[in-house]
């Protein structure tokens, strides 16, 4: 039984777009990954969550190709760990919008509870969510990054796709049909 309605073939792209950002627990989980922290353990820790919950929003973004699995030494145990695709990638701006408009609607719990968007060429807080609103450089996961005091007194770069999937995803070929499975490897 599905935790909620499946919004994928709505006629709407807001409806669509929110199938897949608009579940809080995935977009955390998305946040995260973004932080370069992409280990299970290390994602339940921060975040606080059930292995179940977990695993079912990491297996939605897998399927919707938000994330990639890599695998990772572990001692003798090769596990997986999580990173961003280019489409995972491309959520940034939503994530962002999400940062700058709760941090200019809401109230902070307290002064550590801020997070702040950073273009990192200009070394600016933004106030836009796609674009540096002081220089006006389009933003990246590359030149963008997130100040959170809870987590460091610098602010931190933000993790990109790795270079083999962002070439993949550029080039002409098109892309194998991996719909039979929700796991996509890549090299580490």
């Amino acid at each position: 039984m599905p935790l909620r309605s499946d919004w994928s073939a709505r006629t709407c792209s807001l409806a669509r777009g929110l199938d897949v950002l608009g579940d809080p627990w995935g977009s955390l989980v998305l946040r995260e990954v973004f932080f370069g922290n992409g280990r299970f353990d290390a994602i339940k820790q921060r975040l606080e969550i059930a292995d179940t919950v977990l695993s079912k929003r990491l297996g939605w973004l897998l399927e919707a190709g938000l994330l990639a699995q890599r695998p990772y030494q572990d001692g003798n145990r090769t596990r997986q760990e999580y990173v961003l695709t280019p489409k995972g990638e491309d959520s940034l701006p939503v994530l962002n919008a999400i940062i700058i408009w709760a941090e200019k609607h809401l109230d902070a719990p307290n002064e550590v509870s801020h997070v702040r968007v950073i273009h990192t060429d200009c070394g600016r807080t933004t106030s836009s969510a796609d674009t540096c609103s002081h220089c006006g450089v389009p933003l990246s996961a590359a030149n963008t990054s997130w100040h959170s005091l809870k987590r460091s007194e610098q602010p931190l770069p933000l993790a990109v796709a790795p270079v083999e999937m962002a070439a993949a995803a550029t080039s002409a070929e098109p892309a194998p049909d991996n719909s039979s499975t929700t796991e996509t490897e890549i090299p580490a």
